[in-house]
């Protein structure tokens, strides 16, 4: 399968859809979907979400139904 780039928006629309929240991996910038289940992951803001993404130049890709953070 071929993972392709999807807006932010979009790819809050299906986490939400989901049941996914924005999450951080605590005392680091990584991010990462999450159903809030994991100590290692503390929940953050869709906002939060979205400036991490800008500044670490990161992108959502899907395929598929799976969604994946990378680099642009």
């Amino acid at each position: 399968m071929v993972m392709e780039p999807i807006s932010v928006d979009d790819a809050i629309k299906i986490a939400k859809r989901k049941g996914l929240k924005p999450g951080r991996v605590k005392n680091t910038q990584g991010i990462q979907f999450t159903k809030g289940k994991n100590d290692r992951l503390e929940i953050i803001d869709w906002d939060e979400f979205k400036s991490t993404l800008t500044k670490r130049k990161l992108q959502v890709y899907e395929s598929g139904g799976w969604m994946k953070i990378m680099k642009k």
